[in-house]
């Protein structure tokens, strides 16, 4: 399971839990949705209950395994923090997390709630990145809860960015990645809602990455901005760059 990832902000991925709900607008042509019946489809048995919610324990340790250190994004095709999945479980995944201190893991979530209520029960390496996804103005309320978390990296996904976002509220963020929308119904993304959120981050000096334009697939639209790459990345606990930045 995803000893490397083709997505660009990560080396790696691990789904100790596969599956998910739709609970916001931005979830609603869920690549990972897609790829998941696509792999039931192939017999895949990871996927044999297609995108409902699984757990696989049997995966819980495999980043121990790994001995490169490498970032990992966690729950690539869930939502570690979804309502279904036990509390002690959870406290399982950040087990291991603690454990792989060589590596970086980098956990996403719009269950911003949960999150906060587990904050406080689960221990937070330094090489533990949380992060909440917000694709419009309307949840920029989960950002509140992320803000308290006490992870030495905090960060936001905005992908796919669906509206104008004016004022981001950036205070304790130290990363956000803006995407746009792809797959056969993808929503349009407008240049300036991009520019607006890079102008913000470069004012407050918070590491800018832009992943994507989106389109039919990732990589129809490109990733230049303004004809150039935004490639930043939040500095690990040694005080050096993971990646270059790139401007």
């Amino acid at each position: 399971m995803g000893d490397k990832s083709a997505i660009e902000w990560t080396d790696a991925t691990w789904n100790p839990v596969t599956g998910c709900t739709k609970i916001s607008p931005g979830c609603k042509h869920c690549y990972a949705e897609r790829l998941a019946l696509r792999l039931r489809a192939m017999d895949n048995p990871r996927y044999r209950n297609g995108f409902s919610l699984t757990l696989h324990p049997d995966q819980l340790e495999l980043p121990l395994k790994w001995r490169q250190p490498r970032r990992i994004f966690v729950n690539s095709m869930s939502d570690l923090f979804h309502e279904d999945i036990p509390g002690e479980y959870i406290q399982a995944v950040f087990e291991t997390m603690n454990r792989a201190s060589w590596h970086s893991f980098q956990i996403l979530t719009k269950r911003a709630v949960r999150l906060s209520e587990f904050a406080s029960l689960v221990t937070w390496g330094p090489n533990i990145w949380q992060g909440v996804s917000v694709e419009s103005p309307e949840y920029l309320w989960r950002m509140e809860y992320l803000q308290k978390v006490p992870a030495r990296v905090r960060f936001l996904s905005i992908e796919p960015l669906l509206a104008s976002i004016p004022k981001l509220p950036l205070e304790n963020i130290q990363w956000v990645i803006v995407g746009g929308e792809s797959g056969p119904q993808h929503r349009p993304i407008e240049a300036q809602w991009v520019r607006q959120i890079r102008d913000q981050c470069r004012s407050n000096n918070v590491p800018f990455f832009f992943k994507q334009w989106g389109g039919f697939n990732s990589k129809s639209g490109g990733c230049l901005l303004d004809g150039r790459k935004w490639q930043q990345w939040p500095e690990p606990a040694n005080g050096k760059l993971l990646s270059p930045a790139v401007y």
